[in-house]
């Protein structure tokens, strides 16, 4: 089944502006930046990472390419004189390159088809300065929703909104990035409970370096 970017944009449109703040619980724990880094959260959603980069010294921008999910993620931040929300779509951005020590990538590189995904990691290349970090969140094959719904890619599904997700091996993220150095991997595993049930959720994150 072909996979179309703006249907799957619209679909995103859709869910944020029905449904309002899609994720809840914890803030994400996020890795240990300089102060004064310049970071790009790509793929902000509602803002629920920005709440983890609050008071850490750090410019951010976020950027999504749904209006309605940016809108909310300018809701969220502490101090806005340090953050940027813009609209703009990862796969072609309107930034110049070198421009950020940090990119994060939580949960968005599932959420593309295999073009989109090659399409992606090469803004990130061209974004992220030489020397700079990129970290690298995304579900693996171990969690229990992998294999619920349509089929559309490999190790990829498409449920009832029409919005996709793939699941992940530690090699799948890797191979992403070919010459990135892999300084750290994690695998984070925990249970939800739904209604008296207890369902498997797993995470791979990785933090990679751009060469010099």
């Amino acid at each position: 089944m072909p996979m179309n970017m703006d249907s799957l944009q619209a679909s995103w449109e859709a869910d944020y502006r029905k449904k309002g703040r899609l994720y809840g619980g914890s803030p994400r724990q996020l890795p240990a930046f300089p102060s004064g880094s310049r970071v790009l959260d790509l793929g902000c959603g509602d803002g629920k990472s920005l709440v983890s980069m609050e008071d850490r010294g750090w410019h951010v921008t976020a950027v999504d390419f749904s209006p309605a999910a940016v809108s909310l993620a300018s809701e969220v931040g502490g101090n806005p004189a340090n953050v940027d929300c813009i609209v703009a779509d990862a796969l072609q951005l309107p930034i110049r390159k070198n421009s950020f020590d940090i990119v994060t990538a939580i949960h968005l590189l599932g959420h593309v088809s295999v073009d989109g995904l090659r399409r992606i990691s090469r803004e990130i290349d061209r974004v992220l300065r030489p020397g700079g970090t990129l970290y690298a969140v995304v579900f693996s094959q171990q969690d229990f929703r992998c294999g619920t719904g349509t089929e559309v890619e490999p190790a990829t599904y498409a449920r009832g909104n029409s919005i996709i997700t793939r699941y992940f091996s530690e090699p799948d993220v890797i191979a992403i990035f070919p010459g990135y150095t892999v300084r750290t991997v994690e695998h984070i595993e925990w249970t939800l409970r739904v209604r008296g049930r207890e369902y498997p959720r797993s995470e791979i994150t990785v933090l990679f370096s751009k060469p010099q």
